[in-house]
């Protein structure tokens, strides 16, 4: 009896994979591209509020997906006595909090070393090991996202990772020492990736063409709301003198997989995902569970997709990691990469390590992290403003002008940390690091998703979003210990003369995304595709015409 339902299963499985479509046929299919052409003219027709009023629920399942970064951004060190970016929300939670950690008295006192003229201090190595281990882990599971999700999907992907970080939080929160909690942290990292990999992917594939800028900027968003979550938990906990100024808000971590755990098992699959695996019908029913308003959108929408699909397939078989390096998907493969790094060089450290950046420029241990909840809660703000310049403005534009408007200030915080220094200079960097931070969340932060989701082909988007964050991972590991040395007081001690050193690097991000930066706004998967194959130059991907009938 049991043999024959193992049987049973293996056949059902295999049914599954079979696919129901030949991809071969597509083209060939005059009913079929009319309907394709009519699916892609009703997405480049339709208004940002339209596309809202019609697709409430794909917004929602998007939003949904994108809220697992919360609980990552919570036990960073990044906000506390070190530096750099967080993932999203779940991955937002847990990497804010470890930066918050090390800002604590309590936790000062347990674990670190008496600095004289500085107090409880947790030494350099170890501030930069708390956040590095969970990038570390992260940079692990972003390399396994990619495969993984090509195989299961972007639901059961989700699904297994929820389940994993549920069993890590435990090591993390019984942690007696440094050492096992930089544990924790690593492996508590590895879910962090998937969710950062599939998050942005996950979220431009269900929405359509104009609610992706709006909908990928949300994850910037989940960043803030994991902020704000850390911030009032350990601003409410921060004058404790005991073990659990610490402990609460690592338990908090357990609010967040169970329900959106139970939330994803109800969310639709990827119909991008489907159709690449065969399975039309479920695609079907998957656009239909998005939002349509009608039978005839849902079939023009499916033929849409099974059209770039096609287009796709013709240029390579099954997707690999090596793929993304040859012809024009390393082209594309370079800008996700360069897009993700750029988030650490802009101002976004000077951001997430706000708490311990303030009582460096000399504002009090309780003021500072009460300048932080407020950072945090300007930054989900900015976060909100940012739908409707992403809706009104390109990319390019969004970037270069946001990018523009840190580097100014961050070479005015440098200059205001070099003059006397007084308690109007010591609020005047506080000020501007909380401006500076303002900016980085209303539009290099959000645009950047919207852009690196919008890069990578539809084949290799898995691994493209993997792949790009590592890259941000790589680029980020490095500038942790570079900016826990620039503000720490066992380190250079430099204090807000560091916007000098980001400043510079500001420069750089922008001078790149002049030249290598595309304009994919309002371009359907299908155009992008036909614009990097023809090597068209980025400067001029807005004003290059794709045809609706073209199959390149």
């Amino acid at each position: 009896m049991a043999e024959a339902i193992i049987v049973n299963e293996k056949d059902e499985l295999a049914k599954q994979e079979q696919p129901d479509i030949l991809h071969d046929e597509v083209l060939a299919n005059s009913d079929l591209m009319n309907d394709a052409f009519d699916g892609e003219n009703r997405e480049h027709e339709m208004g940002v509020w339209d596309a809202a009023k019609q697709h409430p629920w794909a917004c929602f399942w998007a939003f949904i997906m994108c809220f697992t970064i919360i609980s990552n951004r919570t036990t960073s060190p990044l906000l506390g006595k070190t530096t750099a970016d967080a993932p999203q929300v779940m991955e937002s939670f847990d990497m804010f909090l470890n930066g918050n950690f090390v800002a604590l008295t309590a936790f000062q006192e347990e674990y670190g070393v008496y600095v004289e003229g500085s107090g409880w201090t947790i030494p350099t190595k170890w501030q930069s090991a708390l956040f590095q281990s969970g990038q570390c882990g992260a940079f692990v599971g972003v390399f396994l996202a990619g495969p993984v999700t090509n195989r299961l999907g972007y639901r059961w992907t989700t699904i297994v990772a929820l389940m994993l970080m549920n069993a890590t939080i435990f090591i993390s929160f019984f942690a007696n020492s440094l050492t096992l909690l930089v544990v924790g942290q690593a492996l508590e990292g590895v879910p962090w990736g998937f969710f950062i990999a599939n998050a942005p992917a996950y979220a431009s594939e269900i929405v359509p063409l104009a609610l992706r800028g709006a909908c990928t900027a949300t994850l910037q968003m989940s960043w803030s709301i994991g902020s704000i979550i850390v911030a009032g938990a350990t601003y409410g906990y921060n004058k404790r003198d005991d073990e659990w100024a610490w402990r609460v808000p690592l338990a908090l971590q357990w609010l967040f997989p169970t329900p959106l755990l139970i939330l994803i098992f109800l969310a639709p699959e990827s119909p991008w995902w489907l159709i690449r695996r065969g399975r039309r019908a479920e695609a079907l029913r998957s656009i239909e569970r998005l939002g349509v308003e009608s039978a005839e959108h849902a079939q023009n929408s499916l033929a849409m997709m099974e059209r770039t699909v096609e287009i796709e397939a013709k240029m390579g078989g099954n997707p690999t990691l090596l793929d993304l390096f040859k012809g024009t998907d390393l082209r594309r493969t370079t800008i996700t990469c360069l897009m993700y790094a750029s988030q650490n060089f802009a101002g976004n450290l000077i951001a997430n390590q706000a708490t311990f950046f303030f009582e460096q420029a000399g504002i009090s241990p309780d003021k500072a992290f009460q300048l932080n909840l407020i950072n945090s809660c300007l930054q989900f703000v900015a976060n909100g403003l940012s739908w409707p310049l992403t809706a009104y403005f390109d990319r390019r534009t969004i970037y270069l002008y946001g990018t523009t408007t840190n580097i100014v200030l961050l070479f005015l915080l440098g200059i205001c940390a070099s003059i006397h220094q007084s308690e109007a200079t010591n609020y005047a960097q506080a000020v501007l690091g909380i401006v500076i931070s303002f900016v980085f969340a209303g539009t290099l932060g959000p645009i950047s998703y919207s852009i690196i989701s919008e890069t990578s082909s539809i084949r290799l988007r898995a691994l493209s979003t993997a792949v790009g964050r590592a890259a941000y991972y790589v680029a980020e590991i490095p500038m942790i210990y570079l900016a826990s040395q620039l503000l720490n007081p066992t380190g250079w001690n430099l204090a807000g003369k560091c916007g000098y050193v980001w400043g510079g690097t500001a420069v750089i991000c922008w001078l790149m995304a002049f030249f290598f930066l595309p304009e994919l706004k309002h371009r359907s998967y299908r155009e992008a595709d036909i614009l990097f194959n023809r090597k068209v130059p980025a400067r001029k991907f807005k004003s290059t015409i794709i045809d609706v009938a073209e199959n390149e």
